[in-house]
């Protein structure tokens, strides 16, 4: 067989070996990117099937912090962030979830904004914003405990839904009774749509 014919048949093992490596490297990014999605669901539905939900979790922080019994979530908020300025909440999401900026506090009248975004950056967006994964799972009636300053705020849920990435409505502090938006992006690990939890205080 002569050198040409010998190149002309080493060619398409050439392409045949780099489409399994970019197929390879496609499913290994696939996997890192919603690794901490099945990993929060598998946890979900095992605590589920083992009725361990709705059980106290001593928060993280109790000068600003929040705390989601049902699907154990458990983090700091970070206080007075730009929800505009990607930089900056995204440096504040290697810390816990975000308060956003001139929106109300626990306890006060109006309406608090906490949220967590997913990144451009999948690897930033899986390490740091899976706390939020399963908002999904809230119903109505159930409970969020924000506390602030060392006192707890219980919150029942009022409100779920999926709006485009757009809606800035939800980022209004409001005048009137107290109310947490808890917002994070939809689906997973991406930037599609958000998906918005609404609750308000519950009396003591």
């Amino acid at each position: 067989m002569s050198s040409t014919a010998k190149k002309h048949r080493r060619l398409p093992d050439f392409f045949i070996g780099l489409g399994i490596l970019c197929f390879t490297a496609a499913g290994i990014i696939l996997l890192l990117t919603f690794f901490p999605v099945i990993t929060e669901e598998i946890k979900y539905t095992v605590n589920h099937q083992l009725q361990i939900t709705n059980y106290e979790l001593k928060p993280v922080d109790t000068n600003f912090g929040i705390v989601i019994p049902k699907i154990g979530a458990n983090a700091k908020v970070i206080d007075n962030i730009n929800p505009f300025n990607e930089r900056e909440y995204q440096i504040a999401l290697t810390k816990g979830v975000a308060h956003a900026r001139n929106t109300s506090y626990p306890g006060r009248a109006g309406n608090t904004f906490i949220f967590a975004h997913s990144s451009a950056n999948w690897y930033e967006a899986n390490r740091y914003n899976s706390v939020f994964y399963l908002l999904t799972k809230l119903e109505t009636g159930d409970q969020i405990f924000l506390y602030y300053q060392g006192k707890k705020y219980v919150y029942t849920v009022t409100d779920k839904r999926i709006v485009d990435a757009t809606a800035v409505g939800y980022l209004q502090k409001g005048t009137g009774n107290s109310t947490v938006t808890l917002m994070t992006c939809w689906p997973p690990g991406t930037t599609l749509k958000r998906l918005i939890v609404s609750a308000k205080i519950t009396p003591n």
